[in-house]
């Protein structure tokens, strides 16, 4: 196992090994979805975008987040240009008091442009043609896509469409003109869609909670991970309420605020930090896709040595699967039979001779708090990560592990410095060639946020790579002038005085999310967009001539910041890495740029979309 960290070595040291260590023979990767130095990444009328899966066929799957406010507060009362910087987003809140705004939105590429294109589940409608003030275009159903395999069946995760019902509460205040309660049955549903565009949900086995006489539909919970080319899907879903959630209901059922339906959609809304206040027993689940429109579902169990008859919260997730039918995720469970070392851990299931899944634990230390398995390939090679406390700090480390092994132990592999350091790192697929994808952090700072990058990992020649530095320089915002020196691409745009103002181009890659056994990546990138100016209350400024006016810094250039868009890179034979280095010192260094821009972004890796299956 690589797990010692030389201490003897100084960040300052590290940094000039990683500076100067060079890859035997790793890939040169392009970016195939550049135009223009931009990122065709997002759906028309969304702002960010997230590339999720890639099959065998060069086919994957994305999500657009944040659909854009294009109703400016101007003179005219119009619509102005606002595509040369970054837009406002629609605002979305949870509230029952108000129409339900979907701002998730799934879409497919594939290799003949990848440019995304709306793929509608179950009835959603385009983000370009949805207008908050045309009540009938309105889309309410967020959705998500995990999965496709070669057969172009994918999955994923959907919620119900808006309900409503007549408003019966004080009319008074802000809820003077409210006409109705909005809720949904359900939050959060696993679905498969054939390659004939079927769609078909993934109903839990919970979906009712019954009190005395009274039923109460709380709707449950199941989504849709991962798919293998046997069209065998894995995920999870809720088996039952937590009794301490019963209670809620229970409370819904006699109260007389709110109608009972209206009562459960809050309490169903996260809180201001993300939770959920009604919660599911949840368990993993696989379902045997027929290609048509039938599943058979089969719950996965949990350790044998829980006792899951008290009122804790029991959960199981299946995240991966293989050709075989081999599921990775992670479980609770009780370390070692202990039931004071209880722990929510990676695991896998795999058949035993007469075809039944069998638990197996990945085996932690009592210095690793907690682990997850996020993929496994053909070979049986699963991937993950656990948390650990590393010189005094809580990182997360990736580890991969041979489950064909008689006893199997995970590997943690050194990433940038030929050692284990203290550096995040999650991996989150693999590819039959035992080629890992994921994102590590390559700024060193212990007290602040750490910028992130793709990783691509080797396992045969245990080799860790920055994707950012197998680009060639077209892909990372370079362009070549008449003399073959490469220089950062100079983009313009036109402020309201018509003043010409410009930027450098900059696309960094900060999650690799997919490969396939081609090498294709699908990830997330950034790239730079100048701010807009706005107001105390959250309007575009605009000026004089009917423009929105950049922010400027006080040498009158553009402050910049970066968005997330859908990328995909492929391996290139007809150039070379891009060697060329910036005063940023990004790479494997600390990453402090000495012009104009906003890092916000490079700290805080954009997994909404992992969120959705991450439930604890």
């Amino acid at each position: 196992m690589k797990l010692k960290f030389d201490r003897a070595l100084s960040l300052v040291a590290i940094g000039v090994i990683g500076a100067l260590q060079t890859a035997y023979a790793a890939p040169v990767y392009e970016i195939q979805n550049i135009e223009d130095y931009d990122l065709n990444g997002t759906l028309e009328s969304t702002i960010n975008g997230y590339g999720i899966s890639v099959n065998q066929n060069d086919q994957m799957l994305g999500i657009s987040k944040g659909k854009k406010k294009l109703e400016v507060n101007n003179e005219d009362g119009g619509v102005i240009d606002i595509e040369d910087g970054i837009p406002p987003e629609q605002l979305v809140t949870y509230s029952v008091d108000k129409p339900i705004l979907a701002n998730n939105f799934t879409f497919f590429a594939e290799g003949n442009g990848w440019l995304p294109t709306f793929d509608s589940v179950f009835g959603t409608t385009p983000p370009k043609d949805t207008d908050e003030n045309v009540p009938e275009s309105v889309n309410s159903v967020n959705a998500y896509y995990y999965g496709i395999n070669s057969a172009g069946v994918k999955v994923g995760a959907y919620s119900a469409p808006e309900q409503k019902v007549e408003y019966t509460g004080d009319k008074t205040g802000v809820h003077e003109d409210q006409e109705f309660w909005y809720f949904r049955e359900f939050e959060e549903r696993g679905f498969v869609k054939s390659a004939a565009g079927n769609d078909v949900p993934l109903i839990p086995p919970y979906t009712v909670y019954t009190k005395d006489d009274t039923n109460v539909t709380v709707g449950g919970v199941s989504v849709a991970s991962a798919i293998n080319e046997n069209n065998v899907i894995t995920g999870y879903a809720a088996t039952d309420i937590a009794s301490s959630s019963a209670s809620r209901v229970d409370s819904c059922i006699t109260g007389e605020a709110y109608p009972v339906d209206v009562c459960v959609q809050k309490d169903q809304y996260p809180d201001s930090n993300g939770y959920r206040r009604i919660l599911y027993q949840t368990r993993a689940f696989v379902w045997q896709f027929d290609g048509s429109d039938s599943v058979v579902a089969t719950e996965l169990a949990l350790p044998e040595n829980l006792d899951t008859t008290g009122d804790r919260v029991y959960t199981a997730q299946g995240l991966g699967i293989n050709a075989e039918g081999t599921v990775v995720g992670r479980s609770h469970i009780n370390r070692n039979g202990d039931t004071d070392k209880f722990a929510y851990d990676a695991a896998y299931w795999m058949k035993d001779d007469t075809g039944n899944y069998q638990y197996n634990w990945v085996k932690m230390t009592n210095e690793q708090l907690s682990s997850i398995a996020y993929d496994i390939n053909d070979n049986g090679i699963l991937v993950g990560s656990y948390k650990q406390y590393i010189e005094g700090y809580l990182r997360d480390k990736f580890f991969y592990l041979d489950t064909n092994q008689a006893d199997p132990a995970l590997v943690t592999p050194n990433d940038f410095f030929n050692v284990m350091s203290d550096r995040s790192s999650r991996p989150k697929g693999i590819n039959n060639k035992d080629q890992v994808v994921g994102y590590v952090e390559v700024s060193s700072e212990k007290e602040k946020p750490r910028i992130k990058a793709g990783f691509l990992f080797d396992k045969a020649a245990d080799e860790f790579n920055d994707i950012n530095d197998l680009l060639v320089c077209g892909s990372r915002g370079y362009v070549q002038d008449a003399e073959g020196k490469w220089e950062r691409n100079k983009v313009t745009v036109i402020d309201d005085s018509g003043e010409e103002l410009s930027y450098d181009s900059d696309i960094r890659i900060v999650e690799a999310n997919s490969i396939n056994d081609d090498g294709t990546i699908v990830g997330t990138a950034f790239i730079r967009k100048p701010s807009y100016q706005f107001d105390i209350n959250g309007e575009l400024v605009i000026g004089e001539n009917g423009k929105p006016l950049f922010l400027l810094n006080a040498n009158g250039q553009p402050v910049t910041s970066y968005i997330p868009r859908m990328v995909v890179l492929k391996p290139t034979s007809s150039g070379t890495a891009c060697t060329e280095k910036d005063d940023d010192n990004s790479g494997n260094e600390d990453y402090e740029r000495k012009g104009a821009a906003s890092f916000a972004w490079l700290f805080a890796l954009p997994l909404v979309w992992f969120r959705r299956r991450r439930h604890s």
